[in-house]
């Protein structure tokens, strides 16, 4: 799936230009667009959509990215954003800590006359010029089907865990939904759920390991919105000696979550195309930047969007999608720590 706008002969012709040219990172002269991600504990944000989006706007021609990271703090994020549109970009992409919060940017970027393209998660309140993101409740839709199913297969008894996303994400209550919804329709009732400030692995680890201790046997399954929060759970459950670990959850196709899913500690993971996201949401801004008018497939909340597919990761389709995608190798998968699972699994 791919936005429909005007520039797609512009945007070729621009990138037989752009041949031989490095992107810009400190061409004073160049047109500047903002990129403002919102932290780095997610490790997808500097592994993937930065230095893809870096990369497809300096095919384009001369333009600059700003480059910011927000490190969870909404704060760093307003005073980022006021520093870029102080330098005069043409296009804010941002992808907000919180995404109420976000909506103050939004109202001063509009002010300005500069668009914003939201990334990955919607914002609250403002004009928006485009928003680029996956269909969130479904991907929860994936995420508890996935573990509904596995748990059945298992003939498995108990209930369910929910460590969710942060409280201050937009993204994290869609995922919840659409999950929980799948939960609620099966056999397994939630003994607890929990929201993750800043998406933390470390509190994720805190919360369960208090849920060890109370619920104890009865926890068949854990819903772990991401990959980094089903490596804290990971670690709660190991600490408490607590074998066999249940179903274990998660997204963002972390090689950490996707290692895990070799060593059998984690059974699924969600696959999200990163590199076409960036690289649409390049596309877009440079469109942007040059006055152009851009179209989606469909509208959220009366902005133009588009919504990229999901794919549930297990490891009988790691060579199919990963690997295939080039988004690791199977060197990196298959580490000396793994290299047996590794080869159990056919992963060579």
């Amino acid at each position: 799936m791919r936005s429909r706008f005007t520039s797609i002969a512009t945007l070729a012709v621009m990138a037989m230009l752009a041949t031989g040219l490095a992107a810009c990172t400190t061409n004073t002269g160049a047109v500047r667009i903002a990129l403002l991600l919102p932290e780095s504990k997610t490790a997808r944000y500097e592994a993937f959509d930065r230095p893809y989006f870096e990369q497809r706007i300096g095919e384009l021609g001369d333009y600059e990215v700003l480059y910011s990271n927000a490190d969870q703090d909404a704060a760093k994020q307003q005073s980022q954003a006021e520093a870029a549109l102080a330098s005069g970009v043409k296009v804010l992409v941002l992808d907000p800590v919180d995404s109420s919060a976000a909506a103050s940017i939004v109202a001063a970027a509009n002010a300005q006359g500069v668009p914003v393209i939201a990334y990955d998660r919607i914002i609250n309140g403002g004009e928006l010029a485009y928003y680029v993101s996956f269909d969130n409740e479904n991907i929860g839709e994936l995420q508890g089907d996935a573990l509904v199913a596995k748990l059945d297969a298992d003939g498995a008894s108990g209930g369910i865990l929910m460590v969710n996303g942060s409280p201050t994400d937009g993204n994290a209550g869609e995922f919840k939904s659409g999950a929980l919804g799948k939960i609620e329709a099966s056999d397994y009732p939630v003994l607890a759920d929990f929201d993750s400030p800043d998406w933390s692995p470390d509190k994720a680890q805190d919360w369960v390991a208090g849920q060890i201790t109370q619920f104890g046997g009865r926890i068949a399954g854990v819903y772990a919105a991401n990959d980094g929060t089903a490596g804290g759970a990971i670690a709660a459950l190991k600490a408490a000696n607590v074998s066999p670990l249940p179903v274990v959850t998660g997204q963002d196709a972390e090689l950490a979550g996707i290692q895990r899913i070799v060593s059998g500690d984690q059974y699924m993971t969600i696959y999200k195309a990163m590199k076409a996201q960036a690289t649409l949401a390049a596309e877009i801004a440079v469109a942007l930047a040059n006055g152009e008018e851009v179209t989606g497939d469909i509208e959220v909340g009366g902005t133009p969007a588009t919504l990229l597919p999901a794919v549930v990761v297990t490891i009988d389709n790691i060579m199919t999608t990963v690997v295939a995608d080039g988004i690791y190798t199977v060197a990196e998968i298959c580490t000396p720590e793994y290299a047996a699972a590794c080869a159990a699994a056919g992963i060579k």
